[in-house]
């Protein structure tokens, strides 16, 4: 089987991951001539960092990244308190990854494209999908006007301009508000604590001020401010000597920088044929959620095994547009209180962890029991300890399905293990339950 992923984001890097550890032909074409340098998408959400791990390079995204920090705000040059914008957990056997990460955008594909290079698929630079037709058995794609081939499948990761979206005349139904413009980029900034995130306003308005958050890996900071002038390394100098009261902090080091708009939408449709949409191209969100790039992550987690497998392709769609349609009202609750003033409105809660995204009562969950416990058929497979030195997800790493026995023997079948103790406590299941876990973590199902 061959496919075609266009886009070489992290959507479309977790997909070919997906697809290359099954052994699938996957190319993956992007149009722009060199790879993305700049933080954009910079919070990973603990359920993305479950992924990572599934995928074997959560270790190398958490050893670059870094804690969520908090921020200290300062009104007309004064300091006025210190904040905390993400409640921080402990570990638990459940849920190994409590707190996130936050990591430039580009760092994170870089890992993702040094894992997708270990299965021997290099990313192809300035190879730009110009057009594609489709029948029953396969998609005739054209590459840069000339070269022409034909694949499988195709998968448009290529962004909220989606090519793929837009050939396809599938409705990207919301709203894009032309009237707030935010310049949003990444700079380095001599005389502030790199510990922490730093908010300059002249009053407590949130949006009447200059946010820079530390990212990892050097002396730069993100930078979100209102778009007044022209967006150059001196118009941003002197936005912040305005709103900092004069504290005499000097900028250098502009690397990347974006005009950002809030753009809500949503695919009308994720599937037609052999055509799929993931990532930007079936959702947009407004950053203040932090919640973009993680659906992205997650769709292609869904996609990759059945695309593989070449089954269960009609309950993509099904499973991640409803998913997709939640998250963009927390992004969009987010937006309302960041444009109501609400000093809260960078806050992030256990809401924006994704953990809780479940397919309970979907086409793939069944659930035997007469009477449903704490984790129902659909739900995120949680993590408990096995033994000493293994844990649930060590079993479940891999593209393969997982068979729980709790406290009965396993089926003689490969990947079936026997499990107890505090698993058997974590999932509220009777002994002599069987669990079957899908290949993205999910329980598919429940046998009593």
């Amino acid at each position: 089987m061959r496919v075609l992923i266009a886009g070489a984001g992290p959507t479309g890097l977790t997909l070919a991951i997906e697809l290359a550890r099954r052994e699938v032909d996957v190319r993956v074409v992007d149009k722009a001539a060199e790879f993305f340098a700049g933080s954009r998408g910079d919070g990973l959400q603990p359920r993305t960092l479950e992924v990572f791990d599934d995928l074997g390079v959560v270790e190398a995204v958490l050893e670059a990244g870094i804690t969520p920090p908090p921020m200290r705000a300062y009104v007309a040059g004064e300091f006025v308190g210190e904040h905390i914008m993400f409640e921080l957990s402990e570990p638990t056997p459940d849920v190994p990854y409590p707190n996130g990460c936050m990591l430039g955008q580009s760092r994170t594909e870089q890992i993702l494209r040094e894992r997708l290079a270990g299965f021997g698929v290099r990313v192809e630079l300035g190879t730009e999908l110009t057009g594609f037709t489709q029948d029953d058995t396969g998609v005739d794609v054209v590459l840069n006007g000339t070269e022409r081939t034909r694949v499988d499948y195709l998968v448009g990761a290529d962004g909220g301009k989606s090519f793929v979206r837009k050939s396809l005349g599938i409705p990207f139904e919301g709203t894009t508000d032309e009237s707030i413009r935010l310049l949003v980029g990444d700079v380095a900034a001599d005389g502030l604590d790199h510990d922490r995130g730093h908010w300059f306003g002249l009053g407590p308005d949130p949006r009447e001020g200059i946010v820079l958050m530390p990212l990892s890996g050097g002396a730069q900071f993100q930078f979100a401010a209102p778009l007044e002038g022209e967006p150059t390394l001196a118009g941003l100098q002197a936005l912040l000597d305005r709103y900092s009261g004069g504290m005499g902090i000097r900028l250098h080091e502009l690397t990347w920088s974006t005009v950002w708009r809030p753009n809500t939408r949503l695919a009308a449709r994720y599937r037609e044929g052999r055509v799929f949409l993931a990532g930007d191209a079936a959702h947009t969100h407004p950053p203040t959620g932090g919640q973009g790039l993680n659906t992205g992550v997650q769709d292609a987690a869904n996609l990759g095994w059945k695309l593989a497998a070449e089954e269960h392709l009609d309950t993509y769609e099904a499973e991640r547009l409803p998913v997709a349609a939640s998250v963009l009202g927390l992004s969009t609750e987010s937006l309302r209180k960041y444009l109501d003033g609400d000093a809260d409105a960078h806050r992030r809660g256990a809401e924006y962890h994704q953990l809780g995204i479940s397919y309970a009562g979907g086409p793939l969950a069944r659930d035997e029991r007469a009477v449903p416990g704490r984790v129902v058929a659909g739900d995120r497979a949680p993590d408990a300890p096995v033994d000493e030195k293994t844990r649930l997800f060590d079993l479940f790493r891999g593209p393969h399905w997982t068979t729980l026995a709790f406290g009965c023997p396993a089926p003689a079948e490969e990947h079936a293990h026997s499990v107890d103790g505090i698993a058997l406590e974590i999932y509220d299941v009777k002994p002599g339950t069987i669990v079957r876990v899908r290949p993205d973590g999910y329980i598919g199902s429940i046998t009593a």
